[in-house]
């Protein structure tokens, strides 16, 4: 009886668990079992194995032959156990020594040829991987820049099969040659899934591919709402832009991302894990480095946009979206259930979806915009421009965007048509991304410096006590914030909301608290009510 046993890593959501691979031989009718609860794609492996173990050179063990998959209890799917199986039963026949495989974590597809192919969920697998305790671990040559990300994990990329056995024998390894020169890699259609292409909104602003980046400088006027997107990337305040169609909503939206600080190398981790695991992770390119910008369309469903699917759940644009920037693009389209079931990932910064296969936390803490027209047609707000909408039509239209919903929305602004003058650049051009992302930089990092010691880093992610009770605000500068909330005007959160926004207004002009006239922009920006106060925020 031959027995030996390497480790693999299954993926529940972005969190991996690792998985004993066990390979039995005993006397009896050669045949190949697979316990575990594996997947249909999991199963098949039996095949790929066999098929590719033969192709390697080496001899398929005639014996009974038995594999499981432990802890048992855990549903396993994909066909990144290929690799793991295969030497399992190469050391359970002794062609490989049992010991040098024994702590070894492997991950990767085989071909029928013996090549090994990639997978998706190379580095949240070998994160998995290093916090169990592992050093080794075998992945696919094209993702070994992926995994080398993880500090302490000793990681080998192998092209083949036939590579790996001469690898763990001490033999002279083989050359593999490149197939397909001068043409697409094959090897790498396993990391995309089809549909989360470019042009789907579920990819990166970074990774458009026509090496042009949009520029603040390019939007014609609109002061105020450039003021509020200043503001929400200093702080991470949510933000709703609401006019009528061509005044430049999507334009200010999709400039949002370039001015957001470089993610840090934590953020970067979380970021690249998500998108590994969601198939957009542009080949070539193994760490996101970059706010990540999603758009979903407003047909959209609930499970595609908090995460969902058959079995196991899979992240949704919320969770695409995290350390970045989720746009919403005529948001009233948008179906009521798809709308607030953001609720929750806009308080806790995660989503919890819950299946018959099981419970799947996901990472979702985005920066939220949305863009919203007054009314079906457009044409509301604009003065002779011939809007037939009844007032109950307008009203539906506008109550689509719940209360609660509105509620947890810091920056509520106006964006209005732009006039001859800003359109042709009479009045000169606005501030460039560069310009404006230096502000915010130098915003974040007061921030960060006043919250140094609490596990908050960003403005909007400080709880109420705190800055009613720790965070002080200048003496009577809450003056017309309370007014507001003894009229009705402001909920208990909305006014911690205002306190949050103000000391982002205070960060942006340099001052060490919120004084009257931060507080008044604050109000200004949630309202929308002129409260006489000016609109650049680097400067009074």
């Amino acid at each position: 009886m031959g027995f030996a046993r390497a480790c693999s890593v299954a993926l529940v959501g972005v969190e991996g668990v690792v998985v004993e691979v066990q390979a039995d031989l005993e006397p009896g009718v050669a045949a190949f079992t697979l316990v575990g609860l594996p997947d249909k794609s999991l199963i098949e492996s039996r095949d790929r194995v066999r098929a590719a173990v033969v192709n390697s050179g080496a001899e398929w063990p005639q014996k009974k032959l038995t594999v499981g998959l432990s802890p048992a209890s855990v549903p396993k799917s994909g066909s990144g156990f290929d690799l793991a199986v295969a030497c399992a039963v190469l050391g359970a026949a002794e062609r490989i020594d049992p010991a040098t495989i024994a702590d070894m974590v492997m991950i990767g597809e085989l071909g029928l040829d013996g090549r090994v192919r990639p997978v998706r969920g190379v580095l949240p697998a070998v994160l998995a991987a290093a916090e169990a305790g592992y050093e080794q671990v075998v992945v696919p040559e094209q993702t070994a820049g992926e995994a080398a990300l993880v500090p302490g994990v000793s990681v080998l990329g192998v092209r083949s099969l036939r590579q790996l056995i001469a690898v763990l024998c001490d033999e002279p390894v083989p050359e593999e040659p490149v197939e397909g020169q001068g043409r697409p890699d094959a090897m790498l259609a396993g990391l995309m899934i089809p549909g989360t292409g470019l042009g789907t909104g579920l990819a990166p602003a970074a990774g458009r591919g026509d090496g042009h980046r949009p520029d603040l400088a390019d939007v014609a006027g609109q002061p105020r709402p450039r003021q509020a997107l200043e503001v929400a990337a200093a702080g991470g305040h949510h933000l709703l832009f609401s006019g009528p169609p061509g005044a430049g909503k999507t334009m200010l939206a999709e400039r949002l991302s370039s001015i957001l600080p470089p993610l840090t190398r934590q953020e970067s981790l979380e970021v690249t894990a998500v998108h590994s695991v969601a198939g957009i992770l542009p080949p070539g390119e193994p760490l996101v480095a970059r706010a990540p910008y999603c758009a979903p369309h407003h047909s959209a469903t609930m499970q595609s946009l908090v995460g969902g699917g058959n079995g196991m759940p899979r992240p949704g644009a919320v969770s695409l979206a995290h350390r970045g920037v989720l746009f919403l693009d005529e948001a009233p389209e948008f179906s009521g259930k798809a709308l607030d079931a953001l609720r929750q990932p806009l308080e806790s910064g995660h989503v919890v979806v819950a299946r018959a296969a099981g419970v799947v936390r996901l990472p979702a803490r985005f920066l939220m915009v949305l863009a919203a027209n007054p009314c079906p047609c457009g044409r509301h707000t604009l003065t002779g421009a011939g809007c037939e909408c009844p007032p109950s039509v307008v009203r539906r239209y506008q109550a689509r965007l719940s209360g609660p919903l509105l509620d947890r929305v810091d920056l509520r602004v106006e964006v209005e048509p732009v006039d001859r003058a800003g359109l042709l650049g009479q009045g000169g051009r606005g501030e460039s991304t560069a310009t404006v992302a230096a502000r915010v930089r130098e915003a974040r990092a007061r921030a960060a410096e006043r919250l140094a010691g609490t596990p908050w880093t960003t403005n909007s992610e400080v709880p109420g006590h705190e800055l009613r009770t720790r965070l002080l605000v200048a003496p009577g500068a809450l003056a017309a914030a309370e007014r507001d909330l003894e009229r009705g005007n402001l909920t208990a959160r909305g006014l911690d909301r205002v306190l949050r926004v103000a000391w982002t207004v205070a960060d942006l002009r340099g001052a060490d608290r919120p004084d009257a006239s931060d507080v008044a922009v604050a109000l200004e920006l949630r309202t929308g009510i002129q409260r006489g106060v000016p609109m650049g925020t680097g400067q009074r």
